[in-house]
């Protein structure tokens, strides 16, 4: 993953006080002590919008914020993630930033369709940390906000879900950092559908997890034989979710 340089038309640079975030996300007493603990500033870094990078709108992206957030250490909680989403109704970016380092964090964020007035908000998805002055990519091309929106959170998904399965992916014979694809389709993936994949990609993993612990534990040969078969099963069944292969999970 790489850290973008966002368009000089596009900066916007606005702090914006923690009591606005509690204002619009109905904070209560806990989630203002987590801001205080965790978040040293928010910015407004920049504004993705047709009107500055020339794009046109589509129905459920019209504009995409990026959010610089200063942690005051290494961790930062969803719980903090969440409110401020929750308190600007467009899609987000986050650039976490701690101790001379920056990584981007983002949830699949999608007007409801029950109530187009509301926000449909995922899991949140991050790339590993970078130095802050690490070099910068351009924008990838896109013809829509919508597409851009799709190619700015594709690399996330992909990256987090290759870093939590890394055995899973050694064991097919790619590299740690091998990108992975779903069994053959007739279209690509839609950014649903890839998010999809990912979280059943991340269920079948701890799966995987929770029968070798299992295994690990049992001392009775008939046990232990029986917990190997649902090891193999699941171990397949991740081995599908991840595009096929011959090799097993680790």
């Amino acid at each position: 993953m790489t850290l973008y340089d966002w368009p000089r038309a596009s900066a916007f640079g606005r702090v914006i006080p923690k009591n606005k975030i509690y204002e619009h996300a109905g904070a209560n007493a806990a989630l203002k002590d987590l801001f205080v603990r965790e978040v040293d500033q928010i910015v407004w870094s920049h504004k993705l919008a047709p009107e500055t990078i020339n794009l046109p709108a589509t129905k459920a992206v019209t504009e995409i914020q990026v959010f610089r957030i200063t942690q005051r250490g290494k961790s930062l909680s969803i719980d903090a993630l969440r409110a401020i989403d929750r308190a600007i109704p467009f899609p987000l970016l986050f650039e976490l930033a701690h101790d001379g380092k920056v990584k981007l964090a983002a949830a699949y964020k999608r007007p409801s369709e029950a109530d187009s007035t509301k926000w449909v908000l995922g899991d949140y998805f991050d790339s590993e940390w970078l130095k802050d002055d690490a070099p910068r990519v351009a924008l990838p091309v896109a013809l829509t906000m919508g597409a851009l929106y799709e190619q700015l959170l594709g690399p996330l998904v992909e990256e987090q879900t290759v870093r939590l399965v890394p055995g899973a992916i050694a064991g097919f014979g790619e590299a740690p950092q091998a990108s992975f694809a779903a069994a053959p389709v007739v279209h690509p993936l839609s950014l649903e559908e890839r998010i999809a994949q990912a979280e059943a990609i991340k269920t079948a993993t701890r799966e995987v997890e929770r029968i070798k612990v299992r295994l690990f534990r049992e001392k009775q040969f008939n046990k232990r034989v029986g917990i190997n078969a649902e090891l193999r099963a699941a171990r397949e069944e991740l081995r599908r979710l991840m595009g096929g292969g011959d090799g097993e999970v680790e």
